[in-house]
């Protein structure tokens, strides 16, 4: 499984939000504690944050380790942000370990990642992708299951759902086909949104903003588990669960 993190608030740097913490989404890469299945979460990854003055938020894709990529570490400290979204992903048998396929997707505003796999995507994936629509966005035609989840999210946002609603009808569309783990999680800048369908996930309100996450990045008592089966709702203000 991956593992991902999603944050709105007061703007903060992309070293505190993935790096400075004691179990960071760096220290989750090699080390995660969560994880279903797996050990690490090696196959590539990817941070989307957005920028005041620009209308689709900045993306930083790569198909390496996070560990490995000194690079972006060394900028992390000089970039801050009021909402960001960023993904290590561990690739699904069977799907290539290549930057289309590391997290987050984007399309306009909109920032996506999912954690889990679809159940039997070989037998499913032209139902999914055609339930997606004619005119997919460019990261929705990626070879890899999320991908389609991530059409039918645009596809609805597109038409005018919420943020919640769009992830919540992708899961429900998704798991008429199929059963898998749907655990996802999007924003558009100003707000998140979540599923929590077959893995963890985490919310915790800071002094200003919130935090939502696959695993805690400390150890904290503040960190709230969230329900298996909710449909989370979060801004600055704090997170609302619902039932999914």
């Amino acid at each position: 499984m991956c593992r991902h993190i999603a944050y709105t608030g007061t703007p903060v740097t992309l070293h505190d939000l993935l790096y400075a913490a004691p179990h960071a989404l760096l220290e989750q890469s090699y080390a995660p504690r969560m994880n279903k299945g797996n050990r690490l979460n090696a196959d590539g990854f990817g941070a989307g944050w957005y920028v005041a003055g620009r209308a689709e938020p900045v993306r930083f894709r790569r198909a390496q380790p996070m560990w490995s990529d000194v690079s972006f570490a060394d900028i992390a400290p000089v970039i801050g942000t009021g909402c960001l979204l960023a993904a290590v992903r561990s690739a699904t048998v069977g799907f290539p370990v290549d930057e289309s396929c590391a997290q987050p997707f984007r399309a306009g505003p909109w920032l996506f990642s999912h954690n889990g796999r679809v159940d039997g995507y070989a037998r499913v994936e032209v139902k999914l992708r055609g339930l997606a629509g004619d005119a997919p966005p460019p990261d929705a035609r990626a070879p890899v299951d999320s991908a389609p989840l991530f059409a039918l999210a645009v596809r609805r946002w597109t038409a005018g759902e919420s943020l919640a609603e769009g992830l919540a009808g992708a899961v429900i569309e998704a798991s008429r086909l199929t059963t898998g783990r749907f655990n996802l999680l999007a924003t558009d800048g100003h707000r998140m949104a979540a599923t929590v369908c077959g893995d963890t996930l985490f919310a915790r309100r800071l002094p200003g903003g919130t935090v939502l996450a696959s695993e805690p990045y400390d150890d904290a008592p503040e960190w709230t588990e969230l329900p298996e089966g909710s449909l989370v709702t979060a801004d600055p203000e704090g997170h609302r669960v619902t039932p999914l």
